[in-house]
């Protein structure tokens, strides 16, 4: 496979016209890209489109084309590289497969006592609730004893909140987009780091909010840009990731976060902080939501997961409104977008909170991450941005490195790894990469991935130059 070929493009050699009696038209997609794989139309690391843009090819519902997707993905035959797409998978790597240097979740989720404690936190759950408490419907801001789990879990970050402030969310990407529905209409502009959260990204462009990028110094987000763009913008929000941030992993400082709120009471800007990574945080300063409840600043909108200091599976979230602001708007987002969170994970994770097991979890992680980090260190060449317990680092490269030839290489090796452009909010992206620390299932795999990294990147990466005039 040549080496200059870019992962980026899709693939769309292989679509045909679905046909009628030829089978049921996920099946048919499903035929087609397993053909096209074996007659070497499709070849590893080869791009497959966007689903929703195949759909609207092949005149289909988008259903129709995750089904084939994800039923040609559970043979091994496609990988999922989350918002960077998906591709035609690689065999015969010799080391059990992929190892996952691009996205992010928390280490450890393959150990036996992650296990052990999933076993035993389901018959807890399943013991304390009735069959109807776990499998009816659940609508509004969630049971009073999950939301006064969630003002546990949330009182190191916040301090003492009002439960009738928190909202229980089915993920916070759910909330993200609940909160772009409920404090923005379509076609407004949202204000955010250049590079940031993919997730947003995406929400924003499915909204039809414009997601108008912020400049950043060495200490994160510059307050004068933001004040240039609300003036040139007016945006309705400002969406901020400010502790780890992804991708960048830096942590603004409290006097940053202070100027930041300054412009955004100056122009009635509310903020949403998106805020996944605290509880991670070798020092974390004061969250933007209490800074601007000491001060009765603009409203903040504090967002914070499980996802990623406990597991993604459990798609449990909190949000909470700030004082003075309406809930029904939130409320009527979250409903028109997921109705609820499943019953069954609100009460795993409330029960973990309060036996205390989900901050044992969080402390297992947080050494883990802290020995990953450790070794990343020791391995990767050049500039490194990261947390001391964080689940991501910043990896700058040098400007000739091509990152579309660097990462298509990784893939052929086995490792995947997620380059800036992922993350941008303009037509530039910088020479780096977001390495992420927990996927790869224990630290000799992550140690044999990051050092095939390090290999290829003193190899021949350099942007080649066209002939052509």
């Amino acid at each position: 496979m040549s080496l200059s070929r870019r992962l980026k493009k899709a693939n769309v050699a292989w679509v045909r016209p679905l046909t009628a009696g030829s089978g049921s038209r996920y099946q048919q997609i499903a035929a087609q890209i397993v053909t096209a794989v074996e007659d070497g139309v499709l070849r590893p690391g080869d791009r497959l489109p966007p689903q929703r843009e195949l759909a609207q090819t092949l005149g289909v519902d988008l259903t129709t084309v995750t089904r084939a997707y994800t039923e040609v993905r559970q043979k091994g035959v496609l990988e999922a590289q989350g918002a960077g797409g998906t591709y035609v998978a690689y065999s015969g790597l010799g080391t059990g497969g992929t190892i996952d240097l691009g996205m992010n979740i928390p280490p450890l989720l393959g150990s036996a006592e992650f296990s052990q404690m999933l076993a035993q936190g389901s018959g807890a759950t399943q013991a304390a609730a009735s069959s109807m408490d776990l499998m009816s419907y659940h609508v509004g801001a969630g049971a009073n004893r999950h939301r006064a789990a969630g003002a546990t879990w949330l009182r190191p970050m916040i301090g003492s909140a009002d439960i009738e402030r928190i909202v229980v969310c089915p993920g916070a990407q759910t909330a993200i987009a609940a909160l772009l529905l409920a404090r923005s209409q379509s076609g407004d502009a949202i204000a955010c780091d250049e590079l940031t959260y993919p997730g947003f990204l995406a929400a924003a462009r499915l909204l039809q909010r414009l997601a108008v990028g912020v400049k950043s110094d060495e200490q994160g987000m510059d307050p004068a840009d933001l004040e240039r763009v609300c003036e040139q913008h007016r945006p309705a929000l400002l969406y901020l990731n400010p502790t780890i941030q992804n991708p960048t992993a830096l942590t603004l400082s409290t006097e940053r976060r202070t100027e930041l709120l300054r412009v955004a009471e100056k122009y009635a800007l509310p903020v949403i902080e998106d805020d996944p990574y605290w509880l991670l945080a070798e020092r974390p300063p004061s969250t933007m939501f209490s800074l601007a409840a000491n001060t009765a600043s603009t409203p903040v909108y504090y967002v914070s997961t499980l996802s990623k200091c406990i597991a993604p599976g459990l798609r449990t979230a909190y949000l909470v409104v700030p004082s003075g602001e309406p809930l029904s708007p939130v409320l009527d987002a979250l409903r028109s977008l997921a109705l609820m969170p499943a019953p069954w994970m609100t009460e795993m994770a409330s029960a973990w909170i309060e036996s205390g097991a989900a901050s044992q979890w969080l402390a297992q992680i947080k050494s883990e991450l802290r020995h990953r980090q450790t070794i990343a260190a020791s391995i990767l060449p050049g500039n490194i941005q990261a947390d001391p317990n964080g689940l991501h680092l910043w990896l700058q490269l040098p400007h000739h490195i091509d990152f579309y030839r660097l990462t298509q290489t990784a893939l052929e090796q086995g490792v995947s790894v997620s380059d800036s452009e992922s993350f941008s909010t303009a037509s530039f992206s910088p020479v780096a990469l977001r390495v992420s620390l927990g996927g790869a299932i224990d630290r000799n795999r992550l140690t044999h991935g990051l050092t095939q990294l390090a290999e290829l990147l003193k190899g021949d990466l350099a942007r080649r130059v066209s002939n052509v005039v």
